[in-house]
């Protein structure tokens, strides 16, 4: 059967632009811009989005054909890409770096995919400052995975450990750790639908407990910790889930025990779980914990126990290389912090048309849910939205309303274009 040729398949075929027609082919990266596409190519007439920018903050330069193929993708996750991260897998997909084969090819334990795993764990550490005393490891099976091998790994049965639940994934996280230890609600906001976060100096910690767990950013709800609690228990430990606020902004690594986080949000494809660990908490696993939940098999093989999520972890490296082209983590917080502000100034300033459930102080700067006064409007609002190319901005099913999750690859220009339509929407509809 013959293949098609489109323009992707023609990447995955042999580079040797001899086998196709054209015998002087256009460069790789050489895409239509604005002033050499169809004249007669037309848009909505209903709505006139601009997005012009008065910040100063640099935001990433646009890819030319962004407007032709691309969606702004407000998904949760999996989630928006960096344009040039995408564009650099696809033009080694074929053929990683002259080594005759794609990264989802090659031996986990050979020496190109060595160099590959070895650079991202670098990168990672450049961009978090990871002191030597904490180990990297790439994981499977999700964050949701160690909601079970935190406890199995870091307590016996029978110890005390502490839980703040500031949203669902705090919530699933406690119900796990009961069937491995006996952990603690020291406080939770679901009688408040998860919109706050509480005062630390008036929780009730245990001294026994051995660690207090966070969720640093719930990703349904849209809260997230700005400053971080202090245990008071006898060890000290501090657990963080961060996946969907991962490198978003520089933490200070040394006030935790472990640090864990799904990829599939702020920087990678989903099969990738990222967790960093002290080293002195490894090996007490408890004897029930499967072999692939201890974290002393993974550590000790530098996270090639069996085979990894290869193409996922590479996808990851070519984020944090371009985390770190950006500047590092305080660069790209400042671009962070700019998107939030305008997305939430945009809601509390519809006059109520638009608004949003979370307490000021501790709204997300990734996952910002908001409602319309008008329920009724809401499928209206969305099938506009995709009209003008901007996508997965419902709600998640348990809470309902909308949410654009604006993570760091969310450009600029994306946020202003659906603050934009969201005004053009109240204009027409309030």
């Amino acid at each position: 059967m013959a293949m098609a040729t489109s323009p992707h398949s023609l990447l995955l075929q042999n580079p040797n632009r001899n086998l196709l027609k054209n015998p002087t082919p256009k460069p790789f990266n050489a895409f239509p811009t604005r002033t050499n596409l169809n004249p007669t190519t037309t848009t909505s007439k209903r709505i006139s989005i601009t997005c012009a920018t008065t910040t100063q903050i640099q935001d990433r330069p646009p890819s030319p054909a962004q407007s032709q193929d691309r969606v702004f993708n407000f998904a949760a996750g999996p989630a928006i890409l960096p344009e040039n991260v995408l564009r650099k897998a696809q033009s080694e997909l074929y053929n990683w770096r002259g080594s005759g084969m794609s990264v989802m090819e090659m031996s986990h334990r050979g020496k190109e995919f060595l160099s590959i795993i070895q650079k991202a764990e670098s990168d990672l550490r450049a961009l978090l400052d990871i002191p030597p005393e904490y180990a990297v490891l790439f994981l499977q099976g999700g964050a949701t995975t160690q909601f079970a091998a935190i406890p199995l790994n870091l307590c016996k049965p029978d110890d005390p450990v502490d839980y703040i639940v500031t949203g669902s994934w705090g919530d699933k996280a406690f119900k796990e750790a009961q069937k491995f230890s006996k952990p603690n609600v020291i406080w939770s906001g679901k009688s408040e639908k998860y919109t706050k976060i509480p005062a630390f100096e008036s929780l009730e910690q245990n001294p026994d407990a051995k660690y207090l767990h966070i969720c640093a950013n719930e990703t349904i709800h849209g809260v997230e910790f700005k400053t971080y609690p202090t245990p008071k228990n006898q060890t000290g430990l501090l657990i963080a889930d961060m996946s969907s606020n991962f490198c978003s902004k520089p933490v200070d690594v040394s006030k935790f025990g472990l640090i864990y986080a799904g990829a599939q949000k702020n920087v990678g494809p989903s099969g990738v779980t990222i967790v960093i660990i002290k080293k002195d908490l490894i090996g007490n696993a408890q004897e029930i914990t499967p072999v692939m939940l201890d974290y002393k098999i993974h550590a000790e093989n530098n996270s090639l126990y069996n085979t990894p999520p290869c193409f996922g972890i590479y996808m990851c490296g070519l984020v944090f290389e371009d985390l770190l082209e950006q500047g590092g983590l305080e660069e790209v917080e400042k671009k962070n912090k700019k998107k939030a502000e305008i997305l939430y100034n945009a809601i509390d300033e519809s006059k109520g048309f638009y608004k949003s459930p979370v307490e000021k102080s501790v709204r997300s700067l990734m996952n910002v849910p908001f409602t319309l006064e008008k329920s009724e409007l809401e499928a209206e609002f969305l099938k506009e939205a995709a009209k003008e190319k901007m996508v997965q901005l419902k709600g998640h099913r348990s809470v309902g309303g909308m949410r654009a999750s604006i993570y760091n690859a969310m450009p600029l220009t994306g946020v202003e274009k659906l603050v934009a339509f969201m005004k053009d929407f109240q204009a027409r509809h309030a």
